[in-house]
């Protein structure tokens, strides 16, 4: 069971990647205007302001084939300045302010790890049981017990063979074992284990849920989808974001850019594939929330974005997704970066 939750209450959705609303497909723009710049960071193609320096593994001798005009590198990671802000809130369908969090400057990759990007962590050998990460290894520097345990060695796949099977989770998987034309989309047959480790490997991290969120939600702006501008607007149509109930398949990364960027030009945070965090699903969020995250053991992981198998409602900034960790399906993530 999949289960969409506000911050203090958990409803089961008995059927995988429900369609939540009628009358929300693809092309129905809700009163944008034609040609209306959404975006507040334009691609340059090549560079960005206040982009991540440093080096990311999984694109070291990688084309730059990212991004709409297929030119940008797949690893640009972006700046997201910290701030305060109400977690699960949007003005509009989530009415609640009372879970307010501060997060710390970080970098969120502005795209989602594509199948390129995972062949290299493939090709290197990562992601099993024989090359696990080391303790501690994909920790956010200002949460204890945030990093890899070894007690879940045993979580990943005891071989590249295994792992290779694990990644043809379903019809619609994005890997395939040569090299082909989906090395530009997003991953996706990702369990929660698998995405923490490659994060780790490539000298990221998952993202808090509340870092997450507050990227999507443009900090205290609580836009209702990640492009929202104002952030009441409940505009969306495929020109914005890769969704439509299961009748599209997923798109390269970067491709609804840059109308479909968040603030600080992420791409994608709304649709194409869901995203895991580093968090657990709790009781209710941590209070009080400064860098803060839910690391105690449950039985859910929560992940956030929605996918190409969902309809608008799903896209939403302030939606939350849980399940458990083992689950592989149309879920990959992006890694985020400590300054």
């Amino acid at each position: 069971m999949i289960s969409l939750v506000h911050p203090c209450l958990t409803v089961g959705i008995a059927l995988f990647g429900l369609l939540l609303s009628a009358g929300c497909t693809c092309g129905d723009d809700e009163g944008s205007a034609a040609g209306e710049a959404t975006a507040d960071h334009r691609s340059s193609g090549h560079a960005h302001a206040g982009a991540w320096t440093g080096t990311a593994p999984s694109c070291t001798g990688l084309p730059a084939t990212c991004g709409p005009s297929g030119d940008e590198d797949c690893c640009t990671s972006l700046l997201v300045p910290g701030g305060t802000f109400a977690r699960s809130y949007d003005g509009v369908d989530y009415l609640d302010p009372s879970y307010p969090a501060t997060v710390s400057d970080f970098y969120l990759d502005r795209y989602e790890i594509t199948v390129g990007r995972f062949r290299a962590f493939v090709n290197a050998g990562m992601g099993t049981q024989a090359s696990p990460p080391g303790d501690g290894a994909g920790a956010h520097p200002k949460i204890p017990g945030s990093g890899w345990s070894s007690a879940w060695n045993t979580r990943l796949p005891p071989d590249m063979a295994a792992l290779k099977t694990a990644l043809s989770c379903f019809v619609h998987q994005s890997w395939t074992d040569t090299a082909g034309s989906n090395e530009n989309k997003p991953i996706n047959c990702l369990d929660w284990y698998t995405a923490f480790a490659f994060c780790a490997w490539d000298g990221g991290r998952l993202a808090t849920e509340a870092e997450w969120n507050y990227a999507a939600s443009g900090g205290s702006e609580h836009r209702y989808y990640p492009w929202s501008k104002p952030a009441t607007s409940t505009a969306i149509d495929d020109s914005y974001a890769v969704y439509c109930g299961g009748t599209c398949g997923l798109q390269n990364v970067g491709s609804t850019s840059p109308r479909g960027d968040g603030k600080w030009g992420q791409s994608d945070l709304g649709g194409n594939a869901w995203e895991w965090t580093l968090d657990w699903d709790p009781v209710q969020y941590p209070m009080p929330c400064h860098d803060c995250a839910a690391v105690t053991a449950g039985s859910y992981r929560a992940f956030r974005s929605g996918s190409n198998d969902d309809l608008a409602p799903t896209l939403r900034s302030a939606t939350r997704h849980v399940y458990y960790p083992e689950h592989r399906g149309n879920i990959g993530a992006r890694c985020a970066r400590t300054p």
